[in-house]
């Protein structure tokens, strides 16, 4: 009997597994306008981005068909590269200059058609909610 539930209990293990959802990059194409940015490990309230700011500033990112990447803040570019996808990974190569590079990723947290939730994979990590722009 223990076996059989045994058994049983890593039939649903599986199941639950083989389940997880493939992120495809028509998912994450688009303009994506930032409503939160917060530092979820700090201590420090202050850590996080004021809804002020951000309708201030209107910070978005933009993930184009092409693997192409922007960040805009103010309507200015502050951020360009190419992404590709990696699991629930967005693995960007930023473009800096002098022809030199600089690679980071972003963990997508959650996804769906209206909104993403990403965190940056650095110790000092950021987490994103934005809205997708149509």
């Amino acid at each position: 009997m223990t076996t059989r539930i045994s058994f049983c209990f890593l039939l649903v293990i599986i199941a639950f597994t083989a389940c997880k959802h493939v992120i495809k990059p028509e998912e994450v194409i688009g303009k994506w306008r930032y409503i939160k940015v917060s530092n979820p490990y700090s201590r420090n309230p202050d850590d996080t981005v004021s809804a002020r700011e951000l309708n201030e500033k209107s910070p978005s990112v933009i993930f184009s068909q092409g693997g192409d990447m922007l960040i805009l803040s103010e309507g200015k570019i502050l951020s360009h590269g190419r992404y590709k996808l990696d699991g629930n990974n967005i693995r960007v190569t930023e473009q800096l200059a002098d022809d030199k590079t600089r690679n980071f990723s972003f963990y997508i947290i959650s996804l769906t058609d209206k909104q993403i939730i990403f965190e940056t994979k650095e110790d000092d990590a950021v987490r994103v909610t934005a809205t997708r722009v149509k």
